[in-house]
C-alpha cells in the first residue's frame, strides 16, 4: 500500500485511538531491539540516498516545489527528523526553517505573514519545524483567541494551503504524535544529561501541564484542514527510528507522486566533444 493511503489523517481524528508506540513496518523478528533499530537506520539511508536522486531531478527541472510541515509536541522529534533524513541533500535546493515565538516585526504584519515569506520557489523543498498552525493551537490552548476566530482561521489556511497548491507546491504535513509517558522520558534525559541541557526549555515543562488541551487542539486543527490539497499524515513517534522510517518511506512516495524527471535538453549536447 502506498504510504500517502497508509498514514493519511482518518476523518475524525481521534488521537487517543492512535497507538504512538505502533510500528507498522516493523518485521517481526525475535532479534535483539538493538539489531531491529539499526537495521531501521539502515532502511531509512537507503531510501534517502534515492531521496536526495529525486531532489537532483527537482533542482534541475525547476518546475514544482515541495513543503514538508512537521508538527508535534515538544520532543516529538521534530529536528531530528530533518538531521536524519535531509542532511545529504543539496542545500541549495533545500530550505529549513524552524518557526519559534513570532518577532516584533512578524506580529505587526498578519500571522501567514512569517511562514508565506519562506514558502518553497520552483525546484525547492522547504522542511517547516512547526509553521503556521502554531496560530491554533498554542493561541488557542493559552486563551489567546476564542472559538470563533479559531473557525476563522482554520478557512485562512485551508485558503492559504489551496492557494499555494494550485500555483504548483506538494504539500506534505506530518503530525508526530509521541505518548505523554514518551515525552516525560525525553524531557528528562535532557535534564540528566549535562550536554542536552542546551535543548531544555523551562517553558517546556509548563507546557506539559496542557497536555490533553494540546491533543485536542491539535486533532481540531487536522479535522479542520485535512484536505486533498494539503493532506495530514499520522506518524507514530515514540520510536526515533520507526518514525525516520516511516517519513522517509512516505516522502518516497510522495516524490513519485510528483513523477519527477529531468528536464530536456538539445540531443546535440551529448554529441559534443570537447578539445
Amino acid at each position: 500500500m502506498d504510504a500517502r493511503e497508509r498514514f493519511r489523517a482518518p476523518k475524525d481524528l481521534q488521537l487517543r485511538d492512535a497507538d504512538a508506540s505502533d510500528k507498522p513496518l516493523r518485521v517481526q523478528s525475535d532479534e535483539p531491539g538493538s539489531v531491529i533499530k539499526q537495521r531501521e537506520r539502515d532502511q531509512a539511508s537507503e531510501i534517502a540516498s534515492d531521496l536526495d536522486d529525486q531532489q537532483t531531478k527537482l533542482y534541475a527541472s525547476r518546475n514544482q516545489k515541495l513543503l514538508i510541515i512537521l508538527q508535534g509536541t515538544d520532543t516529538s522529534g521534530k529536528d531530528g527528523t530533518i538531521k536524519a533524513l535531509f542532511a545529504g541533500m543539496n542545500p541549495m535546493g533545500l530550505n529549513a526553517v524552524g518557526f519559534k515565538a513570532p518577532t516584533e516585526e512578524e506580529k505587526n504584519h498578519d500571522y501567514l505573514w512569517r511562514v508565506h515569506r519562506h514558502a518553497p520557489g520552483n525546484g525547492e523543498i522547504a522542511v517547516w519545524n512547526r509553521s503556521h498552525y502554531e496560530e491554533v493551537l498554542i493561541t488557542r490552548v493559552l486563551g489567546m483567541i476564542d472559538a470563533e476566530e479559531c473557525e476563522r482561521r482554520y478557512a485562512q489556511l485551508r485558503d492559504f494551503e489551496r492557494m499555494l497548491a494550485e500555483n504548483g507546491t506538494t504539500i506534505m504535513k506530518v503530525f508526530l504524535h509521541i505518548s505523554k509517558e514518551e515525552q516525560r522520558e525525553r524531557l528528562q534525559a535532557r535534564l540528566d544529561d549535562p550536554d542536552k541541557h542546551w535543548k531544555f526549555d523551562p517553558a517546556d515543562l509548563e507546557q506539559r501541564k496542557h497536555w490533553d488541551a494540546y491533543q485536542k487542539a491539535y486533532e481540531d486543527a487536522i479535522n479542520a484542514t485535512n484536505t486533498d490539497a494539503a493532506p495530514w499524515y499520522i506518524v507514530p513517534a515514540d520510536s526515533k527510528t520507526h518514525r525516520n522510517l516511516i517519513i522517509a518511506t512516505l516522502l518516497r512516495d510522495v516524490f513519485r507522486g510528483m513523477d519527477l524527471q529531468f528536464p530536456k535538453t538539445d540531443p546535440k549536447i551529448g554529441k559534443l566533444k570537447l578539445e
